[in-house]
């Protein structure tokens, strides 16, 4: 706990001094895209990621060293027969007694898109159960596009916020045990600028109010096309005192209207920022993972590193 308590300290206070904090340390199997983090009731950190039918590891620390499992679902999956794609971008969260696993499948840059659900008791391998499309979809011509799906349990209340570009974040509530959408979808976040370039939301709960995280600008092919500085991956912020909507950024400025407040963005040798979440770690309290690309080892894709910082709500914004 001592360790623990003084490296959130370490890294609060070299935030203050250059910025941004370092990535905390990582060991092991570090190279992930799409991060997703959680604990089971031993303690042990399982890490979900983008990648080989979604990619999970284990360790016993959130610094590794990483331990690769394999893949959450199997070959031919029951939303993969339906004629999609491969799964991608996973989100985690415990629902009752099982662990949920919620998943993107589509096509770069297409809407012919869905959200998938696999469930298991205890994250052991081969233990998964895959229940394919939560009725979260979208087609040409929507204003969403159905990937990048994350779930707030809220009290009684399961809220699955979405979207990569086209009209941005959306919202939608599902049903009791979080497998089904029961509402039609709701715009939170939009910014009409640009490529509308906002995807991978988050929605967080500390203290009164909720957070709305998300990731924006240009995510991917850095090693071949980086764009113009400043345009690439960062994270960034809104709040509300209700989960549903009114997010705005720290300027006051709406959600839905371009606002949006930078958490994590580019710095030293860290580069494009972003696939972000954030886990209440029990010693380190609320912690922003991610992933991001080391300016000194390579801007490919396949060399995106798992990122995480302790995070500072004092002043009532997140500060890294």
């Amino acid at each position: 706990m001592y360790l623990q308590s003084s490296l959130a300290l370490a890294l609060f206070q070299a935030a203050v001094v250059h910025g941004y904090a370092d990535p905390g340390a990582c060991s092991g199997a570090c190279n992930i895209h799409d991060p997703s983090l959680i604990q089971s009731a031993d303690g042990t950190y399982y890490r979900f990621s983008t990648g080989n039918n979604i990619s999970y590891a284990s360790s016993t620390s959130i610094e590794g060293p990483w331990t690769a499992l394999g893949s959450v679902l199997p070959s031919g999956s029951s939303i993969e027969s339906a004629g999609r794609y491969d799964p991608w971008a996973p989100d985690v969260q415990k629902v009752g007694n099982l662990y949920h696993v919620y998943y993107a499948v589509s096509s770069f840059g297409s809407q012919e898109s869905a959200i998938g659900l696999a469930t298991s008791e205890s994250m052991a391998l081969n233990t998964w159960t895959d229940h394919g499309s939560i009725g979260v979809e979208s087609t040409t011509g929507l204003q969403y596009n159905a990937i990048d799906g994350n779930l707030l349990v809220d009290g009684s209340t399961n809220y699955m916020t979405f979207g990569s570009f086209w009209q941005d974040i959306f919202q939608v509530t599902l049903n009791a045990d979080a497998t089904s959408s029961t509402s039609t979808p709701v715009n939170v976040a939009f910014d009409p600028e640009g490529e509308h370039a906002v995807e991978g939301a988050y929605l967080y709960k500390y203290g009164s109010y909720y957070y709305l995280f998300y990731s924006w600008g240009k995510c991917c092919g850095y090693d071949t096309s980086r764009p113009a500085e400043g345009q690439e991956y960062k994270i960034k912020v809104c709040r509300s005192s209700t989960p549903t909507g009114g997010f705005v950024d720290a300027s006051g400025v709406a959600c839905t209207e371009g606002g949006g407040t930078i958490v994590l963005e580019s710095h030293d040798n860290v580069y494009g920022p972003g696939g972000q979440g954030v886990y209440t770690d029990p010693d380190l309290g609320p912690v922003l993972y991610y992933h991001y690309v080391d300016t000194t080892i390579g801007y490919g894709d396949s060399q995106k590193l798992f990122g995480w910082n302790a995070i500072d709500f004092s002043s009532g914004w997140p500060a890294v």
